[in-house]
């Protein structure tokens, strides 16, 4: 039959993997970033503290489409489907290190440089503090707009 063919070929029918699409500018920066720090040893990265903010949503039901892909395909672009935004959900920033987590902060709008600030202040150094006390660290972040104002 028909639907036999794409299963002889080694294709599979199977949910699409949700992330967002990177352009070329991303995907390079974030190939030099890992090719600088391939060698870093696991003292050099026990000092780095990742931070990030994650949008939780409330959805139920479908989970849409399916896509026919083989094994290994489930990161290739034609294999995913773009993020949906839900009315409600939650805005969370968090961090950690090796040395442990930080306090999470549920922010009531949007991040922009103001907003981030107050979370550096109110949320980032006192986690530092606790995790890092006096010694040297670095904060990582990514290059989102509130992270890379200048006011920021």
């Amino acid at each position: 039959s028909v639907l036999q063919e794409p299963l002889r070929m080694g294709f599979s029918c199977r949910i699409p993997c949700v992330k967002p699409l990177l352009n070329n500018r991303q995907r390079q920066k974030r190939l030099t970033w890992a090719k600088d720090k391939k060698d870093w040893t696991a003292a050099e990265w026990s000092k780095v503290m990742f931070s990030d903010e994650s949008k939780f949503c409330i959805s139920f039901g479908n989970r849409g489409p399916r896509v026919w892909r083989k094994r290994g395909e489930a990161q290739n672009p034609c294999c995913l489907r773009s993020s949906i935004k839900f009315p409600q959900s939650v805005m969370v920033w968090g961090a950690m290190s090796s040395a442990g987590v930080g306090p999470l902060c549920f922010l009531r709008s949007k991040v922009n440089a103001a907003v981030y600030q107050e979370v550096l202040e109110h949320f980032m150094l006192p986690a530092a503090d606790q995790l890092h006390g006096d010694a040297d660290f670095i904060f990582q972040k990514d290059l989102a707009p509130a992270r890379s104002a200048k006011a920021t």
